[in-house]
């Protein structure tokens, strides 16, 4: 246990401190411009919040990381690289708040942040061999597709679970504090440092996009821009984490580390697709969307989805450090933890029945509770 403490050293409480004190300040510096630039969620539709909130949360973020990685932390080659793909991807989001762009366009502009990061950022799945039980599964030829694909599907995992207040930055946080762990864990000083920041970064979003006694709402969003970012980094992390050769990690630990918002996307997806409709076409059928629709509340939503992904994550980690189950085996209880959930949420009344049993809620009370989204 004492080893473990000491490892924790390396956790750069300054540069952490600094991202969360200049996130939070920017989100009250920006809220005036992005009402001029109407960077705004307006209430419309499925989306039912009271007024006009800004989205500007992914831009904070972004800059008090460069900030942090370039005013206390030493810089890098690879740093840089991810530097230029998160921009990149900030901005178009921006445009996408902004002027609502058709999503081929945002698509384009992930591939190419993802290629970014494989030939600039260092971050690039080249090995799969420890998933499956094998010495070595080098991908070859399909490492760059491979990656891609991968960026772009963690980027749109986490935009597509941005339902609910404090939602998507609770399961980020979740997420990157495990990255973090397993970072220490493994010995990667470099990449501690860069992960004290990005947590620092979020938590001082979600002091003004949860909900708290002194904040009955959110009062800033992440917006398209922010959760590609945070896609983004943990994309990035994940790559950095899983296939540093120095310091291993298997690639089966990311598959659960962000368990929620990716078996959720995977599984509304194919039920859109099995409707004969298009993958990204939106709808109340997330995991966010029936919960809310079972009674529960934003923050209610957001921490119990959190504590569930956390759960996971630390289950898995606990079980591969054992070694007793093989790889193989971990994947196999991921996709039946994913198809659990779709032939569960196939009904949706059935899902709501058992979120509702969930929260010893009897499900007469259905009709009482609305269906709309919550951002």
């Amino acid at each position: 246990m004492q080893r473990m403490l000491d490892r924790f050293a390396d956790f750069d409480w300054t540069a952490g401190l600094l991202a969360l004190v200049i996130a939070s300040l920017l989100l009250w510096v920006l809220q005036p411009l992005a009402r001029r630039f109407d960077l705004l969620d307006h209430p419309k539709g499925r989306k039912d919040h009271a007024s006009a909130t800004p989205v500007t949360g992914g831009l904070a973020i972004l800059l008090a990381c460069l900030v942090a990685f370039n005013g206390i932390q030493a810089g890098s080659p690879r740093v840089l690289g991810f530097s230029v793909a998160a921009l990149l991807l900030t901005g178009v989001g921006m445009l996408d708040d902004r002027f609502d762009l058709r999503w081929y366009w945002r698509i384009l502009a992930q591939a190419a942040a993802a290629l970014i990061l494989v030939y600039w950022g260092g971050a690039q799945v080249e090995q799969l061999g420890p998933m499956f039980g094998m010495d070595a599964l080098a991908l070859g030829w399909l490492s760059v597709p491979f990656t891609v694909f991968a960026v772009i599907g963690v980027i749109n995992a986490v935009n597509m679970i941005d339902g609910a207040d404090g939602l998507a930055g609770l399961l980020g946080l979740s997420a990157l504090a495990m990255l973090l762990a397993a970072a220490v864990y493994s010995g990667n000083d470099p990449l501690v440092g860069r992960l004290s920041v990005l947590c620092g970064a979020l938590a001082g979003f979600l002091i003004w996009n949860m909900r708290l006694p002194w904040q009955p709402r959110a009062r800033v969003f992440l917006g398209n821009a922010g959760s590609a970012l945070l896609g983004l980094v943990i994309a990035w992390a994940s790559a950095r984490l899983t296939q540093t050769p120095g310091h291993p990690v298997s690639p089966v630990l990311p598959l659960w580390l962000l368990a929620v918002p990716v078996l959720d996307c995977l599984v509304v997806s194919a039920r859109r697709i099995r409707q004969g409709r298009s993958p990204f076409d939106a709808d109340d059928g997330h995991i966010h969307h029936i919960m809310r629709a079972a009674g529960f509340r934003p923050t209610g939503i957001a921490l119990w989805l959190a504590g569930f992904n956390l759960l996971c994550g630390l289950l898995a980690a606990l079980v591969i450090r054992s070694h007793m189950v093989p790889p193989v085996l971990m994947v196999a209880a991921y996709i039946g933890l994913g198809v659990g959930w779709y032939l569960l949420s196939r009904d949706r009344r059935r899902a709501v029945a058992f979120f509702c049993r969930l929260r010893r809620v009897a499900p007469g009370t259905l009709a009482t509770q609305p269906l709309t989204r919550e951002p």
